[in-house]
């Protein structure tokens, strides 16, 4: 059985719901800071970090590694949205950009501590890492112009890791108003049945 290492709210929101809409059996285990930190765990991701997919005695770490396991092992589950090649593509390309852009932009708001010191220079550099977090919301906002979600009229892992992101901006007060698209958009996927499951699982809400 698979087995799936997470933090209440971290980016492992989208291989858990990944999971759900697999209909695979599986287990979730809420991890802790600590427990992250462990030989145990470290002796199964060197890196210290969620999401970790356990499958019998292999293991597989990063947020895009794992989907595109979960969506090779059931490809009927459309986690990639279905459709031909170039849908198929293009929800990867937005399943990268949450994942390479957009989750950085953020995480440097995050580590600010950790990147300045003195509460002035931490102001300072959250206010600019903002900014930028602001700016990639664009291209996101234009791509739901004409569409529910990135990719077209189903949704897809790259739409609950956006989604994911956006409930950090919101916890972090990064004033995203200025684009119309995204309100509706959260909503949608946040109303996904596999999205509600594991924010339940996740004691999120």
């Amino acid at each position: 059985m698979l087995k799936l290492y997470y933090l209440p709210g971290a980016c492992s929101i989208v291989p858990h719901t990944a999971l759900v809409w697999s209909g695979l059996d599986f287990v979730a285990e809420a991890a802790t800071r600590e427990l992250i930190k462990s030989p145990e765990y470290l002796a199964l991701n060197p890196q210290g970090q969620v999401p970790l997919l356990v499958d019998g005695d292999w293991t597989l770490t990063q947020n895009t590694a794992i989907i595109d396991y979960l969506n090779d092992l059931v490809p009927q589950a459309n986690i990639h949205g279905g459709g031909d090649a170039r849908s198929q593509a293009r929800a990867r390309q937005w399943l990268a950009f949450a994942n390479s852009d957009l989750h950085p932009a953020i995480g440097l708001i995050f580590g600010a501590a950790r990147l300045a010191d003195g509460d002035d220079a931490q102001a300072k550099f959250k206010e600019k890492a903002k900014a930028k977090v602001i700016g990639l919301y664009a291209s996101i906002n234009n791509a739901l112009a004409n569409s529910d979600y990135l990719s077209g009229s189903v949704i897809t892992a790259a739409d609950v890791y956006v989604y994911t992101t956006l409930r950090w901006a919101e916890s972090l007060r990064i004033d995203l108003s200025q684009y119309a698209h995204l309100p509706a958009f959260y909503q949608r996927v946040e109303n996904n049945a596999g999205v509600q499951t594991v924010l339940k699982q996740q004691g999120l809400i």
